[in-house]
């Protein structure tokens, strides 16, 4: 148990590289909008600019009581409740063992109760976000993981967010896993060519590399 519960730490990270590419406006709230996008943006700094990752875990744990405070200041809002899900998902992946999995059980807590609130918010952010969960978590016997799932929540993001790169992104590399490799090529290909968006610069900065990455890895398995 104890090995799966390393793997899942070690891949956990990936939770949070694309998650943070959700579109972060509530259009009809300008307030929430900025309090989105500044949590939003200091994770991304500390995802892509720290030195280490001690130094993302102590920022990380700073940035936590942020997030937990959005949802209390905007409730039945689905928006903090996916963004506080991202920040507790990025410290499972900062995290190992038991904690690792103690985190990522409350962030599918958080994420699933956005996702009944609305599913379509944020680029289908809680279903792309549950998806990766379900995916890269151990499954039973040693914890909660489901590839079922997992497919069907991704395949319900794409679906709802056709111009959601994250959803694009994680769908493809959920069908690089299953060893579709086609499929995840056309599905990376279509989220590379979707629109960026300015208002989080440090993200549109990094994350086309993440996607890059996932599709040199893609071609490589597409080669005679």
């Amino acid at each position: 148990m104890l090995q799966a519960l390393r793997a899942f730490a070690m891949v956990a990270g990936v939770i949070a590289v694309a998650t943070m590419s959700k579109y972060v406006r509530a259009s009809d709230n300008r307030a929430l909008d900025a309090d989105i996008i500044s949590v939003a943006e200091e994770w991304a700094k500390i995802k892509y600019l720290s030195d280490d990752d001690s130094e993302r875990s102590a920022k990380m744990a700073v940035l936590a009581p942020k997030a937990d405070a959005l949802v209390k200041r905007y409730p039945g809002r689905p928006e903090p409740l996916i963004w506080d899900g991202i920040v507790v998902s990025e410290q499972a992946s900062l995290s190992s063992g038991l904690t690792a999995l103690s985190f990522a059980g409350r962030a599918r807590e958080l994420l699933l109760e956005a996702y009944k609130i609305d599913p379509k918010a944020l680029d289908a952010g809680a279903p792309t976000s549950l998806g990766v969960l379900y995916y890269r978590v151990p499954g039973f016997p040693l914890a909660w993981g489901d590839k079922e799932k997992a497919r069907r929540y991704l395949e319900e993001a794409v679906k709802n967010a056709p111009n959601g790169r994250d959803a694009h992104y994680f769908y493809a590399d959920f069908l690089y896993e299953q060893r579709d490799y086609k499929r995840a090529d056309e599905m990376i290909r279509t989220g590379m060519a979707l629109p960026k968006h300015p208002e989080r610069p440090v993200w549109d900065q990094y994350f086309p590399m993440v996607m890059e990455t996932l599709l040199d890895r893609i071609e490589k398995k597409l080669k005679p």
